[in-house]
């Protein structure tokens, strides 16, 4: 019996397999993958974009939340202790910076929101609660990467893709900026992942009296703007609440 004919079903889940394969890839390097014709592909993406399937960030596809909602990251006692110590002073950054504020950690190698807050005109971000960026392009991704030598490792190996004009695209560069975010316990996010959205971040340690170079992160704060003059406002308030939240979790033992 004849193969039956490819149905748009089976041309979709090409695409979608093609967008998980790939970590960002644009409407040309899909049609490519896929052997689709760009306007195929950009039909099926416009629709698997609706549903949630997978979500554009400037030019570029990955998978988006619906994927997080059929195979959520798993329950963590962990996770939950972080967000339930956290979340307080997630609320306190927001309260004196007013600015859409996230609290995430890492799986795997990526970062997962943990909370998140904004304001009612919010910057328009790709963040989610319970869904997952790159780490290497996102502020509290390269604050936990630059105390975990092992996921930075990872990460490294890429693909380090260019969601934007300022990502950080190469092995070395990303070791300078790790290197600099351990001396200053804080790292920036140059809208190195969405056009027009800059943030700063700080570690949290598990008790931030100790040693971290001898102890990764288990989290990050941050808080976002749409002008990167404003992260020097941001950073002093950033890093303090960082320190507190760590010292709270060293203390809820």
């Amino acid at each position: 019996m004849a193969e039956p004919p490819t149905s748009p079903v089976d041309r979709a889940f090409d695409v979608l397999r093609a967008t998980a394969a790939g970590n960002g890839l644009t409407l040309s390097e899909l049609a490519r993958a896929t052997g689709l014709a760009k306007s195929t592909t950009l039909r099926l993406l416009t629709a698997l974009e609706r549903n949630g399937a997978v979500t554009r960030i400037g030019r570029r596809y990955r998978l988006g939340p619906l994927v997080h909602e059929l195979d959520p990251i798993p329950a963590s006692p962990a996770y939950e202790r972080i967000r339930r110590v956290l979340t307080p002073f997630l609320a306190h950054l927001f309260e004196a910076t007013r600015a859409t504020v996230h609290l995430a950690t890492l799986h795997r190698d990526e970062v997962v929101y943990l909370n998140k807050l904004h304001g009612p005109r919010p910057i328009p971000s790709p963040s989610r609660i319970g869904g997952g960026l790159p780490a290497y392009c996102t502020g509290v991704g390269k604050a936990m990467l630059a105390f975990d030598e092992e996921a930075a490792a990872r990460v490294a190996q890429g693909p380090l893709v260019a969601w934007t004009e300022t990502t950080l695209t190469s092995a070395d560069a990303l070791a300078v900026e790790l290197a600099e975010i351990r001396r200053r316990r804080r790292a920036v996010d140059r809208a190195e992942l969405t056009p027009g959205l800059f943030c700063v971040a700080a570690p949290v340690f598990d008790d931030d009296t100790a040693d971290p170079g001898t102890t990764g992160a288990v989290a990050a704060l941050s808080a976002s703007a749409a002008d990167e003059s404003a992260l020097a406002r941001l950073e002093p308030l950033v890093t303090r609440v960082a320190a507190a939240a760590g010292r709270a979790l060293g203390e809820d033992r």
